[in-house]
């Protein structure tokens, strides 16, 4: 009768110390992508949006770049800062200028 010998047959691909951790940062940085280039029109499509989600306290949707990836982040505006750059959700989250890719309304 065969005998399994379970996971102790494995044991050799994880031999080698920091093997694994290597391989999970060269698949987190082989998905990277460059920041996008945003023109004139999706800047002004997107502060339409933002002006509009605060005066009828809308909630919405920002795409921003971070590290290299894309990231969505939800909820209502509070406040816009020009002076610092940053969309301020509340006291403790606010979010770059630099770093939106696109901002939409969620109904």
């Amino acid at each position: 009768m065969y005998k399994d010998r379970g996971i102790i047959k494995w044991a050799p691909f994880d031999a080698l110390n920091g093997f694994r951790e290597t391989i999970e940062l060269y698949k987190y940085n082989k998905g990277k992508k460059a920041k996008p280039v945003l023109d004139e029109n999706q800047l002004e499509e997107m502060d339409r949006t933002i002006k509009e989600a605060i005066k009828d306290y809308k909630e919405i949707q920002v795409s921003y770049f971070e590290d290299g990836y894309i990231k969505d982040m939800y909820g209502f505006v509070k406040k816009v800062d020009v002076i610092y750059k940053e969309i301020i959700f509340s006291k403790t989250l606010k979010l770059e200028m630099n770093d939106v890719v696109n901002i939409t309304i969620i109904d």
